[in-house]
């Protein structure tokens, strides 16, 4: 990976980006709107309406919240953090849902939806946290994930993305020795101990192939304006952000029979 390295390399992302932050990915997409509608579609809230959910990496608490405030008859944030969960139920209780809204570190009963919202790039093994949705979910139940930038877009590497595909254009290590002068408790020696995965689309569609799930809807959105890049070979460089739905194999091949 990469072309410029070494102290040119080093010099060079420096000088472009001295305090880490590149002004993308800001988030500024979602400003006033629900991130939810955006992403999934206002009919997301049809699907979840008197449902289960489990919101899978819930972080503190936004989407969650309102899921539970747009009719889902329980929600159950799963984060790791626990300063997160704190804040999740903090959150819950000034919105009026902690008696429906509840965070954990585990789920306390099974789901008829989870939701993964931005996380499969970040996974440190996707293929393992669809075996642990799998046993997550109520029979009958689905996925909703969607998730991205994915590695061969712009700014697939998030924060190494300090211009459109600069993480493909410089070496990691010369990545890495930027990032760490501006983390200098970083200790990663690659990138994907830096959370993040450098998935592919290509490569989370293996996935869902060897998962116990199969995709009930799939879709690369296209990067606006690049349309053109995003299909056929180019799909990988012109895709914003992935999203599908996901449902057992085993539950599709039994209503077939």
């Amino acid at each position: 990976m990469g072309l410029i390295g070494g102290t040119v390399g080093y010099w060079i992302l420096k000088t472009l980006c001295p305090g880490g932050e590149s002004g993308y990915l800001s988030g500024e997409a979602y400003a006033n709107k629900s991130k939810l509608g955006v992403l999934f579609g206002e009919r997301f809230f049809d699907d979840i309406r008197g449902r289960t959910v489990i919101d899978f990496g819930c972080g503190t608490g936004g989407e969650a919240v309102e899921m539970a405030e747009r009719g889902a008859r329980r929600v159950i944030g799963v984060d790791i953090r626990d300063s997160w969960l704190a804040a999740a139920r903090r959150h819950a209780h000034a919105h009026g849902v902690s008696d429906r809204c509840v965070f954990m570190t585990s789920p306390d009963q099974r789901a008829d939806v989870i939701v993964s919202l931005d996380s499969f790039e970040h996974f440190d093994d996707p293929a393992a946290i669809l075996r642990v949705m799998d046993g997550y979910l109520a029979p009958g139940g689905k996925v909703f994930a969607t998730f991205g930038p994915t590695w061969f877009h712009p700014l697939g590497g998030h924060l190494f993305s300090v211009f459109p595909w600069a993480h493909l254009l410089f070496t990691e290590r010369a990545l890495l020795r930027w990032r760490k002068s501006i983390r200098p408790n970083q200790t990663a020696t690659r990138i994907t101990e830096c959370g993040l995965n450098k998935i592919t689309i290509r490569r989370f569609e293996q996935i869902v192939a060897g998962s116990p799930f199969r995709f009930d809807h799939f879709e690369a959105k296209p990067i606006r304006g690049l349309q053109v890049l995003a299909r056929g070979p180019l799909r990988e460089f012109g895709t914003a952000v992935v999203r599908c739905t996901l449902v057992r194999k085993s539950e599709v091949d039994a209503a077939a029979a």
